[in-house]
Formats: structure tokens, C-alpha cells, sequence
């Protein structure tokens, strides 16, 4: 296993479930229908594409934080990122996506993420099961 996964997967798993646990009582019933549909499209393997938009208070960050535990209690990959680096620093294990998916700063026409297919990157996104994007740009 190459060392990108190796971290990803460092979490005490223990420690995740007694989180996933605790932030499972305080999920509002809306929160509750977006955790159940993003985690039975992560056991199912649908894939999917969802937006939790609210504004600021809203709880969309723990959201993401129970999501995260959930199925890092499971040994599973969690890539959690934002286009900030202040807000990648509110989600567990955050970084920013420029830094983590190789994005260039500078973007023109031509741009491209430098992943290079059979490289660590490229293994640990096939080995990812969820991508949390905070503060995704559209």
C-alpha cells in the first residue's frame, strides 16, 4: 500500500465510531436524510455527486464530520477537502483541494491535474469512497 493510503487509513478506528456514535444523537431529522443518502450511495457503490448547501450555522460542517467518522470507523478512505485553507482546517483531516488533487493555481483552457495515472495519487483516489468538498466553487 503506498503511503498516501497508508495515511488516509491512520485514523483509530475506535476512537471514529465513538465520534460517528456521539454525532449521530445531535443530526437533525434534514441531516439525517442527507447522511442516509450519501452513505447508502457509499455502500452501494452508486457514486453520485451531492450538494449540502445552508447557510453559515447550518450544520453543514457536521454533516461532514459524521460522514467522515461513519466510514472511517470502517477502514474506509475519506478524502476531506475545501478551496480554502481555512476552512480545509474545520474538517478532519482537511486540505485544500489545490494542494491535494494537484490543481494548479493558475488556470487557463489547457489546465490539467497533474496525476499521473498508476501514481500514488491516482491509487488513492480508486481506493477513496467519499470525497467531502466543502466550499465547492460553481
Amino acid at each position: 500500500m503506498n503511503r498516501l493510503i497508508c495515511d488516509k487509513l491512520r485514523y483509530d478506528r475506535r476512537q471514529s465510531a465513538i465520534e460517528h456514535e456521539t454525532y449521530m444523537q445531535y443530526l437533525t431529522d434534514e441531516q439525517i436524510v442527507v447522511y442516509q443518502k450519501v452513505i447508502e450511495a457509499v455502500q452501494n457503490s452508486n457514486g453520485g455527486v451531492f450538494f449540502l448547501y445552508g447557510y453559515r450555522g447550518t450544520g453543514k460542517t457536521f454533516v461532514w464530520k459524521t460522514l467522515a467518522s461513519a466510514l472511517r470507523s470502517r477502514s474506509q478512505v475519506v478524502l476531506t477537502v475545501a478551496s480554502s485553507g481555512i476552512a480545509s482546517l474545520l474538517l478532519p483531516g482537511g486540505r485544500t483541494t489545490h494542494s491535494h488533487f494537484a490543481i494548479p493555481l493558475n488556470l487557463d483552457e489547457f489546465s490539467t491535474c497533474n496525476i499521473s495515472q498508476g501514481s500514488a495519487l491516482a491509487e488513492l483516489l480508486i481506493k477513496t469512497m467519499l470525497i467531502i468538498w466543502d466550499e465547492a466553487p460553481w
